[in-house]
């Protein structure tokens, strides 16, 4: 199966619709199958102990994609031909989102909670889960609340909530683990910003879906942080990836259409010299 490419824009989109689209145009042109928003609300994200006491996180409320934004973003991904994804981080999210979603994704974060992943599992749509920070058994709880809550499909992502995350911590192994003790496809969420790690992912760990951060221009709110994808750097790796699927073919061995003309310039078995003998004397340069 080709892998999928999901760009997640997170909070580079800086509340602008034009922007948003952007994104989306950006997605489609790397190569993507889906782009993520994300649709939280600060005073709903962190207690109102911490908000009371860090001015840094109350001006988080200029990171929220405005709910209004959704509809738009969301036939523009169906023009483009890429899904349209997004994070809930409350509960009404969920059903904000419902309409517009090809499928849910759920943060690292928000893994413990098990009324969020119950809420998206019920709604029928697949899920995403980012695995960041979280134990083994943690894990396998959380698949066990999705199931349990009736998810259809469950894709679990193997991340290190590290941004940026130095390559030698990202224990790319760990896809493997997870995938033996969960029964789920697990894929990466790369906060490295690096084509060896994401190959790696891909083609020793077998993972089928690759989410990356993503910003236009080097100006969104998350760049600065050193764990964002510009389009050109992971359009290079997107085709990389995509010329080796389409070099995998049918395994039938036999002559590809581009040597079909040097058959017949291989050595005779009769005396070893080239060409077979039924060419040589009709041949002329």
């Amino acid at each position: 199966m080709p892998v999928h490419f999901c760009a997640e824009v997170s909070s580079n989109h800086g509340s602008d619709l034009e922007r948003c689209l952007a994104f989306v145009d950006a997605a489609a042109e790397a190569g993507c199958d889906s782009v993520k928003f994300q649709l939280f609300r600060v005073r709903e994200l962190f207690a109102p102990e911490i908000l009371a006491r860090s001015e840094k996180h109350r001006a988080r409320e200029q990171w929220e994609l405005p709910a209004d934004l959704l509809e738009p973003i969301a036939a523009h991904c169906a023009v483009r031909g890429v899904e349209f994804a997004c994070t809930p981080f409350y509960l009404e999210a969920v059903a904000a989102l419902l309409p517009y979603v090809a499928f849910y994704k759920i943060a690292s974060y928000e893994l413990l909670w098990d009324d969020l992943l119950a809420a998206c599992a019920a709604t029928g749509k697949p899920v995403v889960l980012s695995t960041g920070m979280a134990t083994l058994p943690e894990i396998v709880h959380a698949v066990s609340v999705l199931r349990g809550a009736g998810a259809s499909s469950i894709r679990l992502l193997h991340t290190v909530s590290a941004y940026p995350t130095p390559p030698a911590e990202a224990n790319l192994a760990s896809i493997d683990i997870i995938r033996r003790a969960t029964g789920c496809p697990v894929g990466w969420s790369d906060h490295t910003v690096s084509p060896g790690v994401l190959h790696r992912a891909i083609h020793r760990w077998g993972a089928g879906f690759v989410e990356f951060h993503i910003d236009l221009d080097e100006t969104g709110a998350e760049y600065a942080s050193g764990h964002c994808w510009l389009p050109g750097q992971i359009s290079e790796v997107i085709k990389a990836v995509r010329e080796g699927e389409a070099a995998d073919g049918s395994g039938l061995k036999t002559a590809a259409p581009s040597e079909l003309a040097d058959r017949d310039w291989r050595a005779d078995p009769l005396d070893g010299l080239r060409p077979l003998r039924h060419v040589r004397a009709g041949w002329t340069p």
